[in-house]
């Protein structure tokens, strides 16, 4: 079924790489050492695509937070054993092992320090429910635009904002009706409205509100409202970010996360636009596919890659 112009995708950067999810097939493209891109695409998974309760106002935002979380995590383990050569090949055990570590520390840092932080520091501003809100919700963003920065320095982690980069441009252009070539990609912002950066940024504005209504809470439940919620907090941050990128008046809640992304993005290169390209017509169907071609040109690269098409609905 052919998609309009405006039909909307997502995507997120990987190793060596880029993840499209279009609306009815995901996939992940790489460049391997050998210079080849080579992508794989999958069916959505069937409670996603298919689910009524998925498609419930703040429900939705649960569900997709759920799949972007699945489907990043089998995109990057993909991307990972791609994009190295046979002698530093990574595990599906390392990479599992490296994600329930990753977590671990994100709640100890991005949870536990802030609330314990402000626990210390409220004293010194009255003993106010509302400054412990405050402290908490700015310790938590320094910490994020702090760690991501920290990052960034990396020389592998910069490769990764320039697929992301890639990643926005490209989907800038598809959306926009434009044509698929490289020359039309680059003219775009590697920035985008509707990027996880500024679902964090909305993430961490709705939890001040939340969190403000439970500030009275013992220390203990304030940690513990702040991990439970956190699918309740996703599911209202996400409508805010679907108004925000869909209506003129909401467009202020994104402006946030657009200008951190001056940080999560950075210019790609020609091939890696091309990477990026490999991997959204891989998630495109057969209708969406030629309406890109009767846009004009499209990046020769993509038409050419290793497609391993995978036609069966994931669980």
């Amino acid at each position: 079924m052919s998609r309009s112009p405006g039909a909307s995708v997502g995507g997120q950067a990987v190793i060596e790489g880029v993840m499209m999810r279009a609306p009815e097939a995901w996939a992940v493209a790489v460049r391997r050492p050998d210079g080849v891109i080579e992508a794989q695409s999958h069916d959505l998974p069937a409670l996603t695509s298919r689910s009524k309760v998925a498609k419930v106002p703040f429900l939705r935002g649960i569900f997709v937070l759920i799949e972007s979380l699945t489907l990043g995590f089998r995109a990057l383990s993909w991307s990972a054993e791609k994009s190295g050569d046979e002698t530093e090949q990574i595990s599906r055990t390392q990479v599992v092992w490296t994600m329930v570590v990753a977590v671990t520390l994100a709640i100890g840092l991005f949870i536990v320090v802030p609330v314990l932080s402000a626990e210390f520091l409220k004293g010194y501003l009255g003993d106010s429910n509302f400054a412990f809100v405050v402290i908490d919700g700015l310790i938590r963003i320094g910490l994020v635009v702090g760690y991501i920065w920290l990052i960034g320095q990396t020389k592998e982690i910069q490769r990764v904002f320039q697929y992301h980069g890639a990643e926005h441009k490209t989907i800038h252009a598809y959306e926009n009706g434009d044509p698929l070539d490289v020359v039309s990609i680059q003219r775009y912002s590697p920035r985008h409205p509707r990027c996880g950066t500024s679902f964090i940024i909305i993430v961490a504005m709705v939890a001040f509100f939340v969190f403000l209504m439970l500030a009275p809470l013992p220390l203990i439940w304030q940690i513990i409202a702040r991990i439970v919620l956190i699918p309740v907090i996703a599911g209202i941050s996400y409508e805010v970010l679907k108004a925000a990128a869909g209506h003129r008046w909401m467009a202020w809640a994104s402006k946030p996360g657009i200008w951190i992304q001056a940080i999560t993005t950075k210019e790609p290169s020609d091939d890696q636009v091309e990477v990026a390209v490999t991997s959204l017509l891989a998630a495109l169907d057969d209708g969406a596919i030629d309406e890109v071609k009767q846009r004009g040109p499209v990046v020769a690269a993509a038409l050419t890659a290793e497609y391993d098409v995978d036609v069966s609905a994931d669980g």
